[in-house]
């Protein structure tokens, strides 16, 4: 089998209409290495045998024999790809990004990667330094001084190249004679102005751009939003410049803590309408506006004090008094309400906070 028809069947399965990634991946893995065939083996066979032995429903074989018949289109589309440039690394390809697969599993991690550039910086190490698109000029000189420090530590930047953090992000990096990444919510081969702008950069080495959709789909949305778990995903190290308390931002980094992740956040002063500190008091690291590590004793272990104060139902206010901590009242609400041990209730029209009662406990006062 040749390369483009190898890549036509990559491109075939990795764009499935309405498959789930974990679907796509599990596929892929059974043909490979659970039943040791060849994707040209797995689409000569029929119907019937999708369904019985890859445990397909009837659906998902009609997604599949659609596929099938795109094959040529596919193949077609494949060498137009290759003779502009562009390189493909599927999943189980050794190029692939060690950081991506190790962050995002079986579960999440793209089955195909479209590039062009360098992809060796697939292999180096990385940060993603992540904000609003409407970010403060404090958080966009937090951003640049983390980039800076980046490249003075040989770390690649990885960028969503959208407006606010992100461009800021791959601007200053590449000032500084840096290396970034570049992850589009595009297909590839719609990114023409792109590559025309960063032609210099690219050639050098110094950039490499990443898209895993379709490759002639346009930019959109839900593209945009859907983008950003990979930008999390290709990082090693998160830097959080700005963050509102729902959104992208805030959603991939507070998934990012749940796993473990390196998660740093700039503090925020009292004036400032962001998030940052809420995102501190669940376990981010605290950073001052130079990117460096600051010791921010109010913020940290935040949950731990929650839990020892609450003997008794609190108001916000009077746990704010008791954790001593400088934070805006309706800003604390907001973390409280998102605690898991917390539960609420309205006493004398005044919200009251207090510790949630396992099951156990309450048998045991039965």
């Amino acid at each position: 089998m040749n390369e483009i028809q190898q890549y036509a069947y990559w491109m075939a399965l990795a764009h499935l209409p309405r498959w789930r990634t974990e679907k796509i991946n599990r596929l892929i893995v059974d043909i490979l290495q659970e039943k040791k065939i060849t994707f040209a083996e797995f689409f000569d066979l029929d119907k019937n045998d999708w369904q019985n032995e890859f445990d397909l429903n009837q659906k998902e074989v009609i997604n599949l024999d659609v596929a099938k018949t795109e094959l040529p289109n596919y193949s077609f589309l494949v060498e137009d790809l290759l003779n502009q440039g562009f390189e493909l690394i599927p999943f189980s390809y050794n190029e692939y990004s060690p950081v991506l697969k190790n962050n995002l599993k079986l579960k999440y991690s793209p089955p195909l990667l479209y590039v062009k550039g360098n992809k060796n910086l697939l292999k180096e190490p990385s940060i993603a330094i992540v904000g609003s698109r409407k970010a403060t000029d404090v958080s966009l000189k937090f951003t640049k001084n983390v980039a800076q420090n980046a490249v003075k530590n040989f770390e690649v930047v990885v960028s969503g190249f959208a407006k606010g953090v992100d461009r800021t992000s791959l601007e200053e990096t590449l000032k500084a004679h840096g290396r970034s990444i570049i992850v589009l919510p595009q297909g590839i081969m719609t990114f023409a102005s792109g590559f025309k702008k960063y032609y210099s950069q690219i050639i050098d080495g110094d950039i490499l751009v990443v898209s895993t959709y379709h490759p002639r789909v346009p930019w959109s949305v839900g593209l945009a939003m859907g983008r950003n778990v990979y930008i999390y995903g290709l990082a090693e190290k998160i830097f959080v410049a700005e963050s509102d308390s729902k959104g992208g931002t805030w959603s991939g980094v507070i998934d990012g803590l749940k796993k473990g992740r390196e998660v740093y956040v700039r503090v925020a002063d009292e004036n400032e309408d962001n998030a940052n500190n809420l995102l501190i008091m669940k376990g981010a690291i605290p950073l001052d506006n130079n990117g460096k590590v600051e010791h921010h004793e109010e913020l940290e272990n935040f949950e731990a004090k929650v839990k020892s104060i609450l003997t008794s139902p609190l108001s916000a206010q009077e746990i704010k008094e008791k954790v001593q901590i400088d934070i805006n009242t309706q800003k604390l609400s907001k973390i409280l309400y998102e605690l898991s041990f917390i539960t609420t209730e309205n006493i004398n029209g005044k919200k009251i906070f207090k510790l949630k009662v396992s099951k156990e406990a309450q048998l045991s006062c039965l």
